[in-house]
């Protein structure tokens, strides 16, 4: 295709938004011309089914819940009174809290000010908060954020050893809607003992997020937590980063959270719009819709060129494939359904994987997101002419027209910076496409099935565990292999998942058991003997 067609494509399906500060190129994207003619009823429906959640129909049917997120930034789309105010609430409460924090009205015990801030959380309650931390953060911040988003102990102790001496004036989040996720279970209990073995009072620099009365409220009330705010059922975690559950910690990180707000309600605003090609979340839809043909054939690339934008493919990882990715229709037809996605940055990735991207197997998107302003004031020049934004640019320019020279498809995004309002307006986008998509390939967006199966086999895992580790407290001086073991607990077929186990309690002192050694693996024994 030469350039002169390229360009007149480029104007004829170029979608801006001066309003929020965004364009959409899907010129790059080979569809045809009478695609987004074909595909305009479909769109359609998808428009009126998102009326429909937006005014609280029982979209997510599964679990009976209403999903609400966009009432976040907007309270008066609520569908009751209640609900608008409840959130007005919360809002103003978060301010005033992190406001009390910062003039050292509440303070850690002694009256030392918090200085940093510790978030226990996992999936949505990590990866969105992490997300704008990175993207927002500097180095005048009120408060310096850490994370425990995973139960890894190593990992948690290194975040404890980055906090060092200041985990005194360390104010702990811990977010579970359902307050009984095991993952954060644990990540609370690890900093409670980290704050034991330094001698601090956990509860009084220790807040809530959680839903009322679930078991992580109830340890917050009867422990007498600093402080506790609420987890709403009609908010699901993957779009849960304008709750509380990112407001908050952005909040006292010193962020702007009415700035993140504003542009999401912005952009809810104009994706609200039944206009297709005005529409820069249906023409993204649409492009995933074109590229996947409908069924995830293709996976999305994601390539920000912005070193703030770093951990947003993470973010979409789990808004895209945990919403996307489905065994059934909403009609219960097996379709398996999803859109893989992965990424990491420009020109990072030029020297990375963009060679594979370019001759290697086309099984792929690229999504490119360009950030205009550089940085807040001037840059030197580099070479005459040319400042090292200048080659970021020129970068993202150069590699689009390379992929596109050898069939590869790409769109684009643009922004004019990156600020609370641009990174709302992102978050914003990124969701109503996901369900505007949904919609098109008529799958629930808004459950995670299979996320529970992962739960539920984990479960079952430590439970064999328990039954292991019951045998051996009465098998005396015995050495047994993992088939004797499987077999002595009345779980012959589990044989593999006994031999794996066996082999992490003998890796860690925790449960006394030791490991001897064959030369072939599967035939070496275990013991509680030393």
């Amino acid at each position: 295709m030469d350039k002169m067609h390229l360009w007149e494509r480029y104007k004829n399906h170029l979608c801006t938004s001066p309003e929020i500060g965004l364009m959409v190129d899907i010129g790059r994207m080979n569809f045809g011309e009478g695609f987004l003619r074909e595909m305009e009823p479909r769109m359609q429906k998808a428009f009126a089914e998102m009326a429909a959640l937006e005014a609280g129909e029982i979209a997510n049917r599964d679990e009976n819940r209403m999903v609400g997120h966009y009432w976040l930034r907007n309270p008066s789309l609520a569908p009751r009174a209640e609900l608008d105010a409840e959130i007005e609430f919360t809002v103003r409460a978060i301010r005033e809290f992190a406001a009390a924090v910062h003039d050292g009205t509440i303070a850690a015990p002694g009256g030392r000010r918090f200085t940093c801030l510790l978030v226990v959380g996992i999936g949505g309650s990590a990866l969105g908060p992490q997300f704008v931390a990175d993207a927002l953060g500097t180095a005048a911040d009120r408060m310096r954020p850490y994370f425990f988003d995973n139960t890894d102990p190593d990992g948690m102790d290194r975040v404890i050893a980055a906090i060092g001496p200041r985990l005194a004036e360390t104010l702990v989040v811990v977010i579970s809607k359902s307050g009984g996720t095991k993952e954060t279970r644990n990540g609370m209990l690890e900093a409670k003992r980290a704050f034991t073995e330094a001698r601090l009072d956990f509860p009084k620099q220790a807040v809530a997020v959680t839903g009322l009365d679930s078991e992580l409220d109830r340890t917050a009330v009867a422990e007498a937590w600093l402080a506790r705010f609420p987890m709403w059922d009609w908010v699901g975690g993957r779009t849960s980063v304008m709750s509380v559950v990112g407001l908050l910690p952005a909040a006292l990180q010193g962020l702007d959270i009415d700035g993140l707000l504003d542009g999401a309600s912005r952009c809810d605003a104009v994706t609200r719009g039944t206009t297709t090609k005005c529409n820069p979340a249906a023409l993204l839809a649409l492009m995933w819709f074109h590229a996947t043909g409908g069924r995830g054939e293709k996976d999305m690339v994601l390539l920000p060129y912005k070193d703030r934008l770093l951990l947003f493919s993470r973010y979409l990882q789990q808004l895209v494939m945990e919403s996307l990715g489905k065994e059934s229709d909403r009609d219960g037809r097996v379709v398996s359904q999803g859109i893989a996605v992965y990424g990491n940055k420009g020109s990072t990735d030029q020297h990375a994987y963009v060679q594979q991207l370019r001759e290697g197997v086309n099984n792929f998107f690229v999504t490119f997101i360009e950030v205009l302003q550089d940085r807040q004031g001037p840059s030197q020049e580099v070479e005459p002419g040319a400042t090292s934004g200048d080659y970021l640019a020129g970068f993202l320019q150069g590699t689009r027209q390379a992929l596109s020279d050898n069939g590869r498809e790409s769109l684009t995004i643009t922004v004019e910076r990156i600020d609370p309002q641009a990174v709302g307006v992102l978050i914003a986008l990124y969701e109503r496409a996901v369900g505007l998509y949904a919609s098109l390939v008529n799958i629930n967006a808004y459950h995670q099935p299979g996320v529970e199966a992962g739960k539920k086999a984990a479960a079952a895992v430590l439970q064999l565990q328990g039954s292991i580790l019951a045998f051996f407290g009465n098998a005396g001086e015995e050495a047994y292999t993992a088939e004797e073991v499987a077999a002595a607990i009345g779980a012959p077929a589990e044989v593999e998942t006994v031999f794996r186990i066996l082999l992490h309690l003998a890796a860690n002192p925790d449960h006394g058991v030791t490991m001897l050694k064959e030369k072939d693996i599967c035939l070496s024994r275990f013991t509680t003997v030393s």
